[in-house]
């Protein structure tokens, strides 16, 4: 009588701590840090709706009609994997030229960047939708997009074999910061030309919206 005492007060007290086990909270899963592109993409989208001045930074020949002249960034639609940024530019009489807008979608394996290009009447540019995805992590501040194979296929049918070896980049420091920037730019090798163009744009200085781009 005692022994089946003994085992059932066992089972028992293994029941309770099962029990008991089974009712304790938890641990809540830990949230992995954010990604250099997931922090970079979230500065991006803190500007949404806003615009900044900007000017030309390099110094090339070919831009020299740039030179000097009023430029915008207008982060005008955001979404959770794509925000589109027309790039306004004005001309030496005083007109804008509105035919670019900076595309940067999420992809599976990181960001894509892409450039649309139309005429005043809306019409898609014979050169449009060219830009590469990135290749390398990047940084919070900074990443940088290498031609793409569409692309590539693209400059060669319209005679630009010279922008076969394009890489463009993207900066956006963090908003807020008293000299905060966002920057766009092109290099190309010596090799093809040497090109570089560099734009960058005040984020502490926001301006009145622009009207929207050229096909919007």
């Amino acid at each position: 009588m005692k022994q089946t005492f003994k085992i059932a007060a066992t089972v028992s007290a293994a029941l309770s701590t099962i029990t008991l086990t089974a009712c304790e909270p938890s641990a809540p899963p830990v949230a992995p840090d954010p990604s250099s592109q997931d922090v970079y993409f979230e500065r991006l989208s803190i500007l949404c709706g806003k615009a900044y001045p900007g000017q030309l930074v390099s110094d090339q020949e070919a831009d020299a009609d740039m030179m000097d002249q009023p430029m915008i960034m207008h982060v005008a639609s955001c979404d959770q994997n794509q925000i589109q940024i027309p790039f306004h530019i004005s001309n030496a009489d005083g007109t804008w030229n509105r035919s670019r807008t900076w595309m940067i979608t999420r992809t599976e394996d990181g960001l894509r960047l892409k450039h649309r290009h139309r005429h005043e009447d809306g019409s898609l540019d014979e050169v449009s939708n060219y830009g590469g995805d990135t290749a390398a992590k990047g940084t919070n501040e900074r990443q940088e997009f290498p031609v793409d194979d569409e692309s590539i296929a693209l400059f060669k049918t319209t005679g630009l074999d010279q922008s076969v070896t394009n890489t463009w980049a993207v900066e956006i420091s963090p908003p807020g910061e008293p000299d905060a920037r966002f920057a766009y730019e092109l290099r190309r090798p010596e090799t093809a030309g040497g090109r570089f163009f560099r734009v960058e744009f005040d984020l502490s200085k926001p301006v009145d919206s622009p009207p929207p781009p050229w096909g919007d």
